[in-house]
Parts: structure tokens; sequence; C-alpha cells
């Protein structure tokens, strides 16, 4: 697990002022490290290109020339020429050095991204817009310097400096940032970074329901009961996957009769054994409001998706001790509109992640949230954590439903909602990253096979 933070302006300002370490020494840090990442991984010789801006991102990129210089064909592009105080004294250092300037972007072995970083906002004009595209085309391994211009600039790999930045793990950046590395800036990252209420999770954060205890029977670990509504196909694979996450029992709770897997029970009524329930997933209108109240007529904990976040009902169930909610972007939105927190389109919901989460738990601080998307953010009062590990094979029919089965599944055998969250979360996204078959091809079935695999 690793801390994010909005910025780290004042992560260096606190270098600065209680370190003794300068910025241009933090600077020449950076650009080492830089230095070190090509050295382990491309030889000598190589031609590497470094497009620089005029700000002090543009700056890290002249630094990097300069001691690159002597063992590499290395040479500068200015996006922009040098205009802050340390661009400038790069441009001096580098220049006296012999440190080539190239008047074109041409094919290379390297080409780093060094034009804005983190400090830039708004957009930028047609001709950087011209020369990101072309930077883009272009047939070479690609680094971006802290952070990709604009998340324009598609990187193979981020070398990002100090500590790792929230705006990183939108899902807007997912695409161009590549792999993220971080860069020592002269003291260590326990040093360098301050609390954060922010964190990123890692796979080895997982921790599975492993059966421990030698003397146990199928009512040891737990009882979920899920309501089966109008599509009875979401709530099935939210029962399976419930019941291969280690639920001892699993029961479909509805009126119609359908027909199910062999391995689930069914029930016209939540049982009184159940130890949790989960709600949502293929709802539609198949029950009337006072149906649904009778299902809800308890104090268990509460898995809830899909359908009831355009209900108002849903306003009685965010009431609950125990619930978690995992909408996806849409539903999150029509969450948001019926909670009176804020009115406002997808799009710009997506731009604001990160902000939308903390209204929301600022709002309902009991309630366990899983945002879905390209990186799930899970959250809970004021802890909020950020899975990475998501896939575009992720992105089907019924991925969704067994995630809330895993949940449900975990809050049956007696996990706090948070922990069920992330834990849920880590094990669905790794499902994915295991399976060994074409992208397009993963389905629900496959995700749910996958589980006893972990």
């Amino acid at each position: 697990m690793q801390k994010l933070f909005d910025e780290v302006a004042s992560l260096d300002k606190r270098c600065y002022e209680e370190f003794f370490l300068s910025e241009d020494i933090l600077m020449e840090n950076a650009a080492s490290g830089m230095a070190e990442y090509i050295r382990n991984n491309f030889k000598n010789n190589s031609k590497i290109i470094i497009v620089c801006g005029s700000g002090n991102n543009g700056a890290d990129g002249i630094a990097l020339a300069r001691l690159l210089h002597a063992d590499y064909d290395t040479s500068i592009y200015y996006a922009k020429k040098p205009t802050s105080k340390m661009a400038l004294l790069q441009e001096k250092r580098s220049s006296r050095i012999g440190v080539r300037e190239c008047k074109k972007l041409e094919e290379c072995d390297v080409l780093v991204d060094a034009i804005v970083g983190t400090g830039f906002s708004g957009e930028f004009n047609d001709e950087i817009k011209t020369v990101i595209e072309e930077m883009n085309s272009l047939r070479a391994f690609k680094i971006a310097c802290d952070i990709p211009s604009g998340y324009k600039f598609i990187a193979d790999v981020t070398l990002t400096m100090g500590a790792l930045k929230k705006s990183m793990f939108l899902d807007e950046a997912k695409g161009f940032v590549g792999e993220i590395k971080v860069l020592n800036l002269g003291l260590g990252r326990e040093v360098y970074e301050k609390q954060s209420s922010w964190s990123l999770l890692d796979l080895e954060d997982l921790k599975l329901p492993n059966r421990v205890k030698k003397d146990s029977h199928k009512g040891s670990y737990g009882h979920l009961s899920v309501i089966s509504g109008e599509k009875s196909g979401a709530s099935i694979m939210s029962a399976l996957s419930a019941l291969r996450f280690g639920s001892g029992l699993v029961t479909l709770v509805g009126f119609e009769e359908i027909e199910i897997p062999h391995t689930i029970m069914y029930s016209h009524e939540v049982p009184k054994n159940a130890t949790a329930l989960a709600l949502g997933m293929g709802l539609g209108a198949e029950f009337s409001k006072i149906e649904l109240d009778k299902f809800l007529d308890n104090a268990l904990p509460l898995v809830a998706d899909a359908d009831i976040f355009h209900l108002p009902l849903v306003l009685e169930i965010l009431k609950r001790a125990d619930v978690v909610i995992t909408p996806h972007s849409k539903e999150f939105v029509s969450l948001l509109k019926i909670a009176k927190i804020a009115d406002i389109t997808t799009e710009e919901l997506q731009k604001n992640r990160f902000k939308y989460a903390e209204e929301f738990c600022k709002a309902y601080p009991h309630v366990t949230l899983i945002l879905k998307g390209a990186n799930v953010i899970i959250a809970k009062g004021d802890e909020f954590y950020v899975n990475p590990h998501g896939t575009p094979s992720l992105a089907k029919g019924g991925s969704g439903d067994v995630l809330s089965g895993m949940v449900g599944s975990l809050l049956a055998q007696g996990h706090n909602c948070l922990d069920a969250a992330i834990n849920a979360s880590l094990a669905h996204t790794k499902l994915a990253l295991n399976y060994t078959g074409a992208d397009f091809s993963l389905t629900p079935d496959d995700l749910i096979e996958e589980i006893s695999k972990l």
C-alpha cells in the first residue's frame, strides 16, 4: 500500500525548510533517477530525444540531457524555450558542455516528455498539441517526466518525482501513464512523504478468506441472501461468485420460480439464519416498495448494487449501520442527485472522481463506497483507497454482479464493510489479471471459475 497526494509542492517545500535540500538538489536527484532508469534499460549510444517545456518540468529534462550527454546520442527539442529560473540555469549548464538542440522530432530509441508537470492546468495551445501528437506517432520507447504532459502524451513508463500523485489514477489517465515508478529525490519516501487520507492498493494487500479453523461446518462461513429480481441471471452470478468466494450458504430470494444451479438455495423470504444481504443486481421492477421493505426489515450487513441507485429507496439503505454500495459512474451520478449531494453529468464525475467520492463520504461517513471504473475507488469516512489493477477485460456485463457477490460473501463471513470492499475488489481485479484467454473473451463465468485459483 502506497500513499497518494493531491500535490507534492508542499512536500518539496518541507524538504527546503526542514531538511535543507534546495530546489536544485531535488532537481538533480530527479534527473539522476531518470538517468539511472535509462542506463539500466538502454545501451550506450542509444538515440535519445528529450522534449522540454519552459518551466521546471522542462528543467528536469534539460538536466537529464546533461547527465546522459557523454554516453548517449542525446538531444533536446524545445517545445517551449526556457523561462523559469531553474530551466534557464539548467540550459546554461547543458549548453556549456555541448548538449545538442534538435530542431525537429525524429525517430529515436527513447523519447522523453518533459513539457509540463503537475503544476500545469488549462488547455494546450495548438502548437503544443501538434508537438504531442507528433511525439505519440513516433516509434520509440516513451518516458514521461513526472507525469505525461496534460495526460495527452502516451507513455510506456512514467518516472514520477518523490511520491505518487492522485491525478495519475483518474480513469482518463490510465491510458497515458504506462508503468509508474517513483524516483528518490535525495531522501527516502518514508521521510519525504507525510500523512495522506488516500492510499494506492497493491495486489500484495489482498487477504483471502482462507479457512484455518479445523472444527467448522457450513454455518461457520456465513449465509448470504441475494434478492433475485427481474433479471435473474445477475443475481445468479452474484450468488455463484459468493459461494465460490467462501460463503458457507447462499440463498436466492424472490417470488418467481426460476431455474437455478443446484448449489444455490431458493426462498420466498430472507432466511432467518442469513448473515448478510445482497440487493440491486438485476432488480428491475420486480418488487413493490412494500416487498422491498420487507426484505430490508433486518439489520443484516448489506451490499447494494445496480438498479437500487435509481430508486428513492436507496436513501433508506444508506441509513443502515453496515452497508457497502458498488455503483459504476452513471449509477453514482444518479445516487448523488437523489441524495442531494450534487447534480452533475457522468463526464463531470469522471474528471472529478476523487472530489465526489470525498463529498459522498462526508455526507455518509458510515457507508462504504466502491466506485467502479478503470481505477476503482474504495472509501469509508476519511479513508480512501484506489485499486489500479483493473483491466479492459472486465468491461463486460455481469462483471459487477460477480464483484457484488464477492463483497456479499465476505460480509456474510463476518468481515467488516471496508475490509470486505478492499479485499473483494482486489480479488476481482486479480481474477482478470490471472485469466489466460484473450482479453475480449473474459466472461462472468470465467471470473467465477478463476476464484478457485486465487
